[in-house]
């Protein structure tokens, strides 16, 4: 499970204006019409063909776990791809993005200061240049490790130093225990 890079998609898909369809025909009609055929579909949710062609006409209406689970992400991940671009460029032009964490953080500092890690509910506005370098390390193909370690960059320096105000000898925060992470536009 992706925390951080699940988190980001979210944080995306509340922009959206129409919920993507939700019967199993209706998704299927969509990737069709996206990928241009039943056998792209096909080939790409590994069932047959015929399989396809079927859910398009609703012949059957129930597909089994695995590809409700298959079928819904790949009609999430293709679904208005114009607004999902919007909202992005937004946060990473002129709106940043929020982040909302409770976790078990810790930092390294100088010695002579404590460097416990303790449990912290963050909510913090991130300029756009943090939402420009999570959106860009996501596409790149980051991993969830990569992320984290990108946001708790940007926390160490918007919450934790306040941009060059205070704690300037904070060397590195990370998170050690992730509860709970949500992004917002």
């Amino acid at each position: 499970m992706s925390l951080f890079g699940d988190g980001l998609e979210r944080a995306v898909q509340k922009a959206f204006t129409r919920p993507a369809p939700k019967s199993a025909g209706a998704q299927m009609r969509y990737l069709v019409k996206q990928l241009k055929g039943t056998k792209a579909v096909a080939q790409m949710l590994r069932i047959s063909q015929r399989t396809v062609e079927r859910y398009v006409k609703d012949e059957i209406k129930k597909p089994r776990a695995d590809l409700a689970a298959r079928l819904e992400r790949e009609v999430k991940a293709r679904w208005r791809p114009q607004i999902r671009a919007k909202a992005r460029a937004k946060a990473v032009t002129t709106g940043g993005i929020v982040i909302d964490t409770r976790t078990r953080m810790g930092y390294k500092a100088p010695i002579g200061s404590t460097d416990q890690d303790r449990i912290r509910h963050l909510t913090v506005a991130l300029p756009p240049q943090y939402a420009a370098h999570l959106f860009d390390a996501q596409n790149a193909g980051a991993s969830d490790d990569e992320l984290q370690q990108i946001a708790a960059e940007a926390l160490k320096e918007v919450y934790f130093q306040d941009g060059a105000r205070r704690a300037g000898s904070l060397e590195e925060v990370r998170f050690t225990d992730v509860e709970h992470i949500e992004f917002d536009l």
